[in-house]
């Protein structure tokens, strides 16, 4: 058997799998089982200990957006690669509710604006692309919503800095243990998500900023609509 049929035997009829040393391990659908049950295993733990060590933090999180829109204020949420659609999710959770009655805030995503985003990229730097807009369009009172599974993205710190040089209130999804974004004074409002696997990381901060879409809406006193699944 060789190429596709040796990266995919079980698509292709091969039952069995074997390890490099030779020996079979078992059949590869139990190999899958048990690395999905592993997966669930571990998300769902990270998600407990999430919540138990930021339950409060995000609802004060929530309150604090909630007073930003509630002000005028706009959410603008940013980060890289999965980072990226995560923050136009974050901004569809806000401004394109799933929920029918369901007040729609005013929430951007930076990196949907490919236009400034390859301009600042091409004629200044890669590092500017989240600060500039928000040094264009932020105001005092807004909410900069950040993610990175690092935590030490520079053009994601760049923003944050610029954010609250302006004086927009800070939201922060990290992972691993928080990189630059847990620095004394670089975000208002953190989250880390404690994982090595960018997987496991991705999905908790899914689930915190549903999270933090709920709350924020309750303390809005609009209808909040069922949180995804993530």
């Amino acid at each position: 058997m060789s190429g596709i049929e040796s990266l995919y035997p079980f698509l292709y009829g091969e039952a069995e799998a074997t390890s490099p040393a030779g020996d079979t391990g078992g059949s590869v659908f139990d190999d899958v089982r048990r690395s999905t049950r592993e997966k669930v295993a571990e998300i769902a733990a990270l998600r407990e200990q999430v919540i138990a060590e930021y339950a409060e933090a995000l609802a004060s999180c929530a309150i604090a957006i909630a007073a930003s829109f509630a002000g005028g204020g706009r959410l603008w949420a940013f980060g890289n690669g999965g980072s990226s659609t995560d923050a136009q999710a974050v901004a569809a959770l806000f401004a394109a509710p799933e929920t029918e009655g369901a007040v729609c805030l005013p929430a951007v995503a930076l990196t949907a604006d490919v236009a400034a985003l390859t301009a600042l990229s091409n004629d200044v730097s890669f590092d500017v692309v989240f600060a500039r807009p928000l040094a264009a369009a932020g105001r005092p009172g807004d909410v900069a919503f950040a993610l990175s599974t690092s935590g030490g993205s520079a053009n994601v710190l760049r923003g944050l800095a610029e954010a609250r040089h302006r004086g927009l209130v800070t939201v922060g999804l990290a992972g691993y243990d928080g990189g630059a974004m847990a620095e004394p004074g670089a975000v208002d409002h953190l989250f880390v998500m404690r994982s090595s696997s960018v997987h496991r990381i991705q999905e908790a901060q899914t689930t915190v900023y549903q999270v933090l879409g709920e709350l924020t809406r309750r303390a809005l006193g609009a209808p909040a609509g069922p949180a995804t699944d993530g």
